[in-house]
């Protein structure tokens, strides 16, 4: 059977997963009578919270006797290991485009690192059927943007289709029948080339995606570069440097067929496979057959730009809200993550107890701390650092800078210039973008957007969208200033009280409710003004036998402002740290004693 191997990208939420949906159901990949969910290729809690993918994923149809193996990427720069690594298996991309918002940072991500692989891309304008559809401007838009990261004349003389992902269908014009896939399925099959691979030489492939599995223990999918796969066949792991890992044999082939994983006696050159039996293995080394000596090319992963310390839990309430929260089972499942997610480093930190966890981004490691959470563990988190770095010829500090594209009403654009040019963001551009609205490029420090964008969403009222992409290292730029305001510290262990929170209300901005438990040295407002200050959050109301009138009616609070995990991380200052446990997520001081924060404030160390 012959074989396609693409790839999905585009910008976070602009229908990838939506449109797989309807080629698997279109190509007969489900039974009429089958239930299948939306977003089916979302299969993780998280991804389908938040809406967005977060796990590269492989699928597969059938076409016209031709086998399309497809992969649904991720569309978040924070992300992007995950997406280098694919582009390696695949022979061709659709970029798939918003019709009204057009090529954003993360389309030109992903769709740079498919070029520069030489990949030729078939672009597909989604969301066709949006009333505010400009699908003309959208497509010199893509043209703009290949030339600008560098295709060449075969990739920038590119195919177009417009499509419907969620009406499920795909046309050359913009007014033509509108009734299903099958332009885009044919298109692929003219377009994307079959895989170039070596079907008579001994076997090889480079681990891609790595799975742990509870009755397959460790699952890699990658791509077969060279001869054919069989069950229990001897194979040996090279490292990228040629040295062994290991010796083993192939136990289990999976073959993806629509949304499962199907048990193959054999797999040849060319398709996608996931094979168990290897103990060690990981990515991107290369399992091939002992007489294969070299290692097969992987692609290097760009460094991590952001770094978070995580600690033991040791507060008060530690312990009493988690299964797991000894430093050792921290350890154990940070060291786990990186064997799995490349674009992630952990390496022990100077303080007790305590990992340092270097990713690409806030969002990334955000996931990680939710997902630790949810397996019953506790944590205390530092706040995120960017990680600096020398320039060998200059000897200069350098530090990554981002590249951020913000879509915002008008009205706001003064405030949100005032705030990006604090925070030492340059402007790049400002355009009106139709609607009343404006789009304005910015390039700014990464340390510069940390807590920026809870804030951001204030100044324009929840009507700005900002997108973030990494653009490079640049020389240091000097200090930034921080929040502005001090924090409400409980100065007291016990249940907050409402009689106690009303009269804290004056003081500034609570975060929590009538009844919630709180320890010495918890932060539990911010302050009005830019100096900590410790109160009593669970003074009670004495009583006399004597009743005086007006004194007894209801005490209303102002509702609390409740963060989430991503809004407290993105809060705290260097003296502070978000407790993470199942059930809570908590916002502290490093050092609880009221003693010892004078003592670390005198001698001027955080640390």
């Amino acid at each position: 059977m012959d074989i396609r191997n693409i790839a999905i990208i585009a910008h976070v939420d602009h229908g990838k997963t939506t449109l797989v949906d309807q080629l698997l159901k279109q190509s007969g990949s489900f039974r009429d009578n089958q239930h299948v969910a939306e977003r089916a290729m979302d299969s993780n809690d998280l991804e389908r919270e938040r809406g967005i993918t977060i796990l590269a994923k492989c699928t597969s149809v059938v076409w016209k006797d031709t086998r399309i193996n497809i992969i649904d990427t991720p569309g978040h720069a924070d992300f992007g290991g995950e997406v280098e690594r694919i582009l390696s298996m695949v022979d061709g991309a659709v970029v798939l485009v918003d019709s009204a918002e057009g090529a954003l940072p993360q389309t030109k991500f992903v769709v740079g690192k498919a070029l520069a692989r030489g990949l030729k891309p078939i672009v597909v304008v989604n969301k066709i059927d949006r009333g505010d559809a400009r699908p003309d401007e959208v497509h010199n838009e893509i043209f703009d943007l290949f030339a600008a990261l560098g295709a060449n004349d075969e990739q920038l003389d590119f195919p177009m289709l417009y499509a419907s992902g969620r009406q499920g269908w795909a046309d050359t014009e913009i007014d033509g029948p509108r009734k299903d896939l099958s332009p885009l399925f044919d298109l692929i099959l003219r377009h994307v080339p079959p895989p170039h691979v070596k079907k008579d030489a001994p076997f090889a492939m480079v681990a891609t995606i790595l799975e742990n599995d509870n009755f397959l223990g460790r699952v890699l999918t990658g791509r077969v570069e060279q001869g054919t796969a069989k069950m229990n066949m001897p194979v040996h792991v090279l490292r990228p440097d040629g040295s062994v890992v290991e010796t083993g044999r192939l136990t289990k082939l999976l073959s993806f067929r629509g949304l499962d994983r199907v048990p193959v006696e054999e797999v040849e050159a060319g398709d996608i496979v996931a094979v168990a039996g290897l103990s060690e293995a990981t990515i991107p080394e290369t399992i091939a057959s002992p007489e294969v000596k070299e290692p097969l090319p992987s692609t290097p992963v760009d460094p991590p730009t952001l770094s978070m310390t995580f600690r033991l839990n040791d507060g008060p309430l530690g312990g009493r809200e988690g299964k797991k929260v000894t430093s050792r089972q921290i350890r154990d499942r940070l060291f786990k993550e990186t064997e799995g997610n490349i674009a992630i480093r952990v390496s022990e930190s100077p303080e007790s107890e305590a990992f340092e966890v270097a990713g690409r981004g806030e969002l990334q490691l955000g996931v990680l701390i939710e997902q630790m959470r949810r397996e019953g563990f506790e944590l205390t988190i530092g706040r995120p650092r960017v990680l600096f770095r020398t320039n060998e010829e200059t000897g200069e500090r350098e530090e990554p800078f981002e590249e951020v594209l913000i879509d915002v009403d008008e009205p706001y654009s003064g405030v949100v210039v005032e705030k990006m040019a604090l925070r030492k963001g340059i402007m790049q551009d400002m355009q009106p973008s139709g609607g009343g609205k404006v789009r304005l490029s910015f390039l700014i420090p990464s340390r510069g957007l940390i807590g920026y964008h809870g804030e951001f969403l204030t100044d324009t009222r929840g009507s700005g969208i900002m997108n973030r992409l990494f653009h490079g290292y640049q020389p240091y730029v000097g200090p930034i200033a921080g929040r502005r305001n001090g924090s409400l510290i409980s100065s007291e262990d016990g249940a907050t009280t409402q009689y106690s929170l009303f009269s804290l209300q004056d003081r500034g901005t609570l975060f929590v409710d009538a009844g919630e438990k709180v320890y010495v040295g918890m932060i539990i407002g911010e302050h009005s003004r830019e100096n900590d200050l410790e109160v009593n959050p669970i003074r009670e109301k004495k009583l006399t036998n004597i009743r005086a009138a007006g004194k007894d009616e209801a005490l209303l609070l102002i509702p609390p402002r409740k963060m989430n995990l991503e809004q407290a991380i993105a809060y705290i200052e260097d003296d502070e740290l978000v407790e993470v446990t199942p059930s809570a997520v908590r916002i502290r001081k490093r050092y609880l004693d009221p003693h010892e924060r004078k003592k670390r404030e005198r001698s001027g160390a955080v640390d």
